[in-house]
């Protein structure tokens, strides 16, 4: 698994990594979302702060679909989502996300802005 917890200003985040260095091709995207919503669905209900990461990724279908699905069983666990890397369709993509989910997503184009918003309360 990519993802991991930081430290940003004493608080805990888990940066859920499906940018370009390494992902390569629908297979490997999957297999990180399935680790990323083990370890989401183990923490405390509206507690997580996610920093997802998708700078350089190709999304179709195929993973827009295990998108929703996954977003669906996790999003009772989190508390903010700041995302990395949305542009173009991929920013139409996020926000049919969020309509279909009800889980709410905040564009970033900048690391340490996301960082710090996701801090912020």
């Amino acid at each position: 698994m990519r993802s991991k917890w930081i430290t940003h200003k004493g608080r805990q985040i888990f940066w859920q990594d499906f940018s370009h260095n390494g992902l390569s091709g629908a297979d490997a995207i999957k297999e990180e979302l399935r680790s990323v919503q083990d370890v989401v669905v183990r923490q405390p209900r509206a507690s997580l702060l996610v920093l997802a990461d998708f700078r350089d990724t190709q999304i179709g279908k195929e993973i827009m679909d295990m998108m929703v699905a996954s977003s669906d069983a996790t999003k009772t666990h989190v508390k903010k989502t700041a995302v990395l890397g949305v542009v173009g369709t991929k920013r139409i993509l996020a926000e049919m996300l969020t309509r279909l989910t009800g889980q709410q997503l905040t564009i970033f184009d900048n690391e340490e802005t996301a960082k710090n918003w996701l801090v912020a309360d």
